[in-house]
């Protein structure tokens, strides 16, 4: 009897875990993206009237969307580069959520100007490529006046999930702005993880 619970046992956890697996990989890594800015932009028109009357709550419903979608330990990772050797797990931990609050208001305060226009996902670049290598994603939110053109870096995670770990928005690369900001701020204070992290804005 003993020996039928254990097979039992064994048997539910194998499909247990094969559907885990499934559900983290019915999503390609456009897909992921798409579902992703989708969800984004409708909290956003859903939420925008926040902006100026209630901030925070404004911020906080895009926080939410953001947190669905993006790894933010892989996004220290980007900004910190060469110095995440010498960071210590509490700071990275910490830095996760300075850069959370950090892409929440730069993008909450980019797309309060979104009201419906189209968006258009690209091809990729190499679409038999390695489908386990980081992926870029474009995209474009076709206006009447313009066109804001989007790349979103997505990687695949510990759990087998695509998540998003950098963004170029109209050319410029976030992740490589940010590794600026903060190589400056290790030079200024003489390479003390800490106080860059004190004085990130």
């Amino acid at each position: 009897m003993k020996l039928l619970r254990n097979i039992i046992f064994i048997a539910i956890s194998a499909v247990t875990v094969l559907a885990t697996v499934s559900f983290a990989q019915q999503f390609s890594a456009t897909e992921t993206a798409e579902r992703g800015v989708e969800a984004l932009l409708q909290t956003v028109q859903e939420s925008k009237d926040y902006f100026l009357s209630d901030r925070e709550r404004y911020f906080s419903a895009i926080e939410g969307v953001l947190d669905s979608f993006v790894d933010f330990d892989a996004v220290v990772e980007v900004v910190m580069n060469r110095y995440a050797d010498a960071a210590t797990e509490a700071q990275k931990q910490r830095f996760a959520v300075i850069l959370r609050s950090t892409l929440t208001r730069f993008y909450g305060a980019s797309l309060i100007n979104y009201d419906g226009e189209e968006l258009a996902f690209l091809p990729t670049a190499d679409p038999n490529s390695d489908s386990r290598a980081d992926t870029i994603v474009g995209m474009e939110l076709r206006g009447s006046d313009n066109n804001l053109r989007l790349q979103y870096q997505m990687f695949i995670n510990e759990n087998d999930e695509w998540k998003l770990k950098n963004v170029s928005l109209a050319g410029i690369n976030l992740g490589r702005q940010y590794f600026t900001q903060f190589s400056a701020l290790m030079s200024q204070h003489d390479q003390n993880i800490d106080l860059v992290l004190d004085n990130w804005q």
